[in-house]
């Protein structure tokens, strides 16, 4: 008995193992006049299975403490400790919850005064310790301490849609906005920190009104934790990581399937955007094009994954597919997800949910690698 009790375990150890190793990448790398060229095959190294989540807790209540009600969270961000920082577009505040989900700390108010908001979009905690928050009302960037105390704000003004700023360890920050002029020109630039421009990423040419194409692609950016910029656009599937000086230092290809806009999808996208077609502004000329963009956008985690969401979705269920990419720009994974990640951190996964009746909720969940 004792042997046979011991064998078994060895030989599923030896079973574990060799399909580890059976796990093949079938792309290939190069080096291209500095840069690495990392070219994916449609399929990637493992199979669903080599990742799980399961649901950890929830903060949001629908009654009793306003602590834990939330109106309408737009965006939200996890420090090194475990603190979730909730930004409530309607209540124009920050809601501070520990690692265990307690509320401990709330964040500004409605005002134009120094540390009041007017309409924040979004927040990102900088590698200098400090809260950066888009207030898109008052066309400025706040800066705040990770315990709420307010430092400085940076203008904005001369800014058309100013979105998405993240900073990196030298205090620059990275964000997207538009020129408008006889063109309308969608720019990804890299300012300082009074936003006096640095770099310019990438610029491209979009609709002008009464031209309207509701899947118009944007960019994505993430910062990594060495301060490289991945960023990508979605007319293609491709993902560039610029160094901290600028320099394009790799270039992540996929090759993929484009999923084809159906007549529901466009039926749905103007229901959402205009209420139905009976509802869209005199003079709009609705452009459709054939095929979504390659890819909807993409978040990072702390080891430098990269999880891309795209339009391939569940059969049969809510949600989609996300293709994986691990620290080498291989593609290891293709994994179904009813949720939309916002931050990975630590092994964990935290999103912005609503339940039937429309009150939102925050989530964290556990997440397990098996390769």
């Amino acid at each position: 008995m004792k042997k046979s009790i011991f064998f078994i375990p060895v030989i599923l150890l030896l079973f574990i193992s060799w399909n580890k190793q059976k796990a093949e990448w079938k792309g290939s790398i190069e080096v291209v006049d500095g840069v690495t060229i990392v070219k994916n095959p449609k399929e990637p190294m493992y199979g669903e299975e080599v990742f799980s989540i399961e649901e950890e807790f929830i903060i949001g209540k629908t009654k009793g403490s306003e602590d834990y009600i939330f109106s309408e969270v737009r965006d939200l961000d996890v420090d090194s400790e475990g603190r979730i920082f909730v930004l409530d577009y309607k209540e124009t505040n920050i809601k501070v919850f520990d690692k265990s989900g307690k509320h401990v700390n709330t964040i500004g108010r409605k005002g134009q005064g120094p540390g009041e908001f007017q309409r924040p979009s979004q927040i990102y905690l900088t590698p200098q310790k400090e809260i950066l928050v888009n207030d898109t009302g008052a066309r400025q960037l706040h800066f705040f301490s990770l315990n709420g105390i307010f430092k400085r704000s940076v203008s904005q003004t001369n800014m058309t849609f100013f979105g998405g700023p993240k900073v990196d360890q030298k205090e620059q920050i990275v964000a997207a906005h538009l020129i408008t002029d006889k063109k309308v020109t969608y720019m990804l630039k890299k300012f300082d920190s009074r936003l006096k421009e640095v770099l310019k990423i990438f610029s491209t040419d979009i609709l002008k009104f009464p031209n309207l194409n509701p899947f118009f692609p944007r960019a994505s950016w993430e910062i990594t934790y060495e301060g490289n910029v991945i960023w990508g656009f979605p007319d293609k599937y491709e993902l560039n990581i610029i160094n901290s000086e600028g320099i394009l230092i790799k270039k992540i290809i996929k090759d993929y399937n484009p999923v084809r806009i159906t007549q529901d999808d466009k039926d749905n996208c103007i229901k959402e955007r205009f209420g139905g077609y009976d509802k869209v502004s005199p003079g709009v000329k609705i452009v459709w094009d054939d095929y979504y963009n390659a890819y909807r956008n993409f978040t990072i985690d702390d080891e430098d994954r990269i999880f891309v969401h795209t339009y391939e979705k569940i059969l049969n269920e809510n949600g989609f597919y996300y293709d994986v990419f691990d620290s080498e720009g291989r593609y290891i994974a293709k994994i179904p997800l009813k949720v939309q990640p916002q931050i990975w951190k630590k092994n964990r996964l935290y999103t912005i949910e609503e339940d039937e009746d429309g009150y939102q909720f925050v989530k964290r969940y556990k997440v397990t690698w098996n390769y």
